[in-house]
């Protein structure tokens, strides 16, 4: 009989969300000294594990016992570490792999901009530029080559594992032509020609983003004669007419440039044409914990935010889409069916 562990008195629990960093680092370090990799399927001796990734046994019991309170990794009763259904994603050879997920999110620059929440939240303002003395992008491209790399591989692994559920959600019979507004590496459009033979599609992103578009889509894939891939920023013109326009986890910047690329898909769209608007929502979603997160993230960095419902809709409304049917992708996207209308 499993026994059910009651829930922690709020002073404890209260305790354990202020150690909430504690965490972060546990699983980031175990991310990066390659713990879940070197435990396999059988149980295994903390001594074993710190030989493989070359630490002091002590000091690794200290991590894996931390983490297996979290249920990252299982302690047993005989002193083996065992993996969890949850440790199993920091491998890097899962196919739900989290592993640069985790490392995304606890990239060394976030050690240095979540203390300064309550001055973005006393201003409404990002606070990265005071930090580092340049915007996020430029920063990290330019200054931070080893997170930019982390950053790249985190969003590939995001959009790959949430591809195939888009794909499963958009019915596309009689559709001609689906365009992929800012769809980085193009892995929705993939997915979606590979499921509808006879569709064509459209790839727009910023240049250093297509220029490494899924192999797919590039010349000599199997996609890339049903494909155009094209550069530019959706901000400033969308040249590309289709009948199914698909923007997923794009409107997190200002309102002003949400507006502005909106505008470009209503100018690009025919009349009739669908808009299909994939976003994570802070409200009515089964995973407010990771995108609430996420969205005082996104103000601390860029100074954007993640939407609810409402402010969803709302912006739709602004730019002239006639909003239809909104429905979960999975347990953190919600996909707004749209139209342009006539």
């Amino acid at each position: 009989m499993t026994m059910i562990e009651p829930a922690p008195p709020p002073s404890m629990r209260l305790r354990e969300l202020v150690f909430g960093a504690a965490c972060a680092a546990a699983v980031r370090a175990a991310t990066r000294l390659g713990v879940a990799d070197a435990l396999g399927d059988t149980p295994t001796t903390v001594e074993d594990l710190a030989a493989a990734v070359k630490t002091e046994p002590h000091t690794l019991r200290r991590l894996l016992r931390a983490l297996a309170s979290q249920g990252v990794f299982a302690e047993q009763s005989d002193g083996l570490f065992a993996h969890t259904d949850m440790s199993r994603l920091l491998r890097e050879d899962d196919p739900h792999s989290l592993r640069y997920i985790a490392l995304w999110c606890t990239e060394p620059w976030t050690w240095d901009v979540w203390p300064k929440l309550d001055e973005a939240v006393r201003d409404g303002r990002t606070v990265f530029e005071g930090v580092y003395g340049k915007e996020f992008f430029p920063y990290l491209h330019e200054e931070a080559p080893e997170s930019a790399y982390v950053f790249n591989r985190a969003m590939t692994t995001s959009s790959r594992q949430s591809a195939q559920d888009v794909a499963e959600l958009l019915d596309l019979h009689g559709v001609s032509s689906v365009a992929d507004i800012g769809g980085g590496q193009g892995h929705v459009l993939a997915s979606l020609l590979e499921k509808h033979p006879a569709l064509q599609g459209a790839l727009l992103d910023l240049p250093g983003v297509v220029e490494n578009a899924d192999p797919r889509l590039r010349d000599g894939g199997a996609l890339a004669p049903r494909v155009r891939v094209l550069a530019g920023d959706c901000r400033e013109d969308i040249p590309v007419r289709a009948d199914v326009y698909i923007i997923k986890n794009i409107l997190e910047w200002d309102d002003d440039s949400t507006r502005r690329a909106l505008a470009n898909v209503r100018r690009a769209a025919p009349p009739g044409a669908r808009v299909v608007v994939i976003e994570n929502l802070v409200d009515d979603t089964p995973s407010m914990r990771f995108t609430t997160a996420m969205d005082l993230l996104l103000l601390l960095n860029v100074g954007g935010a993640k939407h609810t419902r409402q402010s969803m809709v709302e912006r739709l409304t602004e730019a002239g889409l006639v909003i239809g049917e909104i429905r979960p992708v999975n347990a953190y996207l919600h996909a707004f069916e749209c139209t342009v209308p006539a």
